[in-house]
């Protein structure tokens, strides 16, 4: 699972920290704060509702900006894209499904709405080592494991 590189990359960085600072942040800020408007409240209930909109809606629609994000940054088009999102979203939604819907019931459950980003952001970094990877594997890689 771990990569073994020559040297840094550099490059993956910037578009990892970048995709964060434009794409990632301020999307999940809205959608985060949209959810809470419109099931406020921490019952059963609503904390299951929370997540399976997360889960069923957001989780997918994230992953294809993510995938995306990364291709085209990486200097793929329309072609590289759908293939890197039909190689790895399900991938990349399963894996969620194993960090984010624990994370989230927690989330929903127990912590306050204003610190709600700093939850989701400090459990995100170990997420993103996944998506890190998953994200800048060749799709011809996978190609070929099949």
């Amino acid at each position: 699972f771990v990569e073994k590189k020559d040297k840094y990359d550099y490059a993956r960085t910037l578009r990892m920290g970048s995709f964060g600072l434009l794409i990632h942040g301020t999307t999940g800020h809205y959608f985060y704060g949209a959810l809470d408007g419109a099931l406020p409240g921490t019952a059963p209930v609503t904390v299951a509702s929370k997540v399976l909109i997360d889960q069923v809606f957001w989780n997918p629609i994230f992953g294809c900006m993510f995938f995306s994000y990364l291709t085209a940054t990486s200097g793929g088009g329309p072609t590289e894209i759908m293939a890197k999102i039909k190689a790895d979203l399900q991938t990349a939604v399963m894996g969620s499904w194993a960090v984010w819907v624990p994370a989230h019931t927690v989330n929903f459950a127990f912590i306050p709405p204003a610190q709600r980003l700093l939850y989701i952001n400090t459990i995100q970094i170990g997420y993103n080592i996944f998506l890190s990877f998953l994200g800048n594997k060749d799709v011809e890689e996978e190609e070929k494991t099949k």
